[in-house]
């Protein structure tokens, strides 16, 4: 792999783990919205890292769209008041290891979340003036790979990586035309990766001896 320039990294199961106020936003607006339904963490672990319209047909199947996007807007809502209060856990060094490795390269990030999110994750994690740029697929309902581009071509990023945690980051890397590096603590796995780390650490320390 050449020496890259630029780290785009995945958010959920890569940087932290938000299940928890995920889990309370969808059962508060399933409340809201009278569904007789009340969703597990297993359930919402299952779709991590899907586009919304697959999240949305799989938990509601046979909905109309309209009524899909109405009830996914009022669970979004509790999940924006939920944030600043609940949170997430960030995944061991990862706060420390930005920090590191904002002195060495550009660091973007790139989710298939809703949009605002990732801004309130990095006001949460207080590390805005680390990350160059951010994408959320909530933005345009694009697929990763045309985020990914999307933030390659804006920064003319001669070199960049993307670091996540699902198969599904693997092909959405690899129509990117990017390599992939994989952390294998987070939601999925994957076969197809040009590096892999068990932790945040060793990806720091690797990337810093560049």
């Amino acid at each position: 792999m050449v020496k890259p320039d630029s780290l785009i990294f995945d958010l959920d199961g890569t940087l932290w783990d938000a299940l928890d106020t995920y889990l309370a936003s969808w059962n508060e607006g399933a409340k809201a919205e009278n569904l007789n339904r009340i969703f597990t963490r297993d359930d919402l672990h299952y779709v991590m890292g899907w586009e919304r319209s697959k999240v949305l047909d799989h938990m509601f199947p046979g909905t109309s769209i309209e009524r899909q996007e109405e009830i996914y807007r009022t669970i979004n809502e509790y999940r924006m008041k939920l944030m600043p209060e609940m949170g997430g856990v960030l995944y061991e060094g990862v706060r420390d290891g930005l920090i590191r490795l904002a002195d060495k390269y550009r660091l973007l990030i790139v989710s298939n979340c809703p949009k605002n999110l990732i801004t309130e994750f990095m006001k949460w994690a207080e590390i805005e003036q680390y990350i160059t740029d951010e994408m959320a697929h909530g933005v345009n309902s694009m697929p990763k790979h045309h985020n990914i581009k999307l933030l390659v071509d804006k920064h003319n990023l001669k070199n960049p990586v993307y670091i996540g945690d699902t198969h599904g980051d693997s092909i959405e890397t690899r129509k990117a035309g990017l390599p992939f590096v994989l952390l294998t603590y987070g939601f999925g796995t994957s076969d197809d990766y040009d590096l892999k780390f068990d932790d945040f650490n060793s990806l720091t320390n690797y990337f810093m001896s560049l």
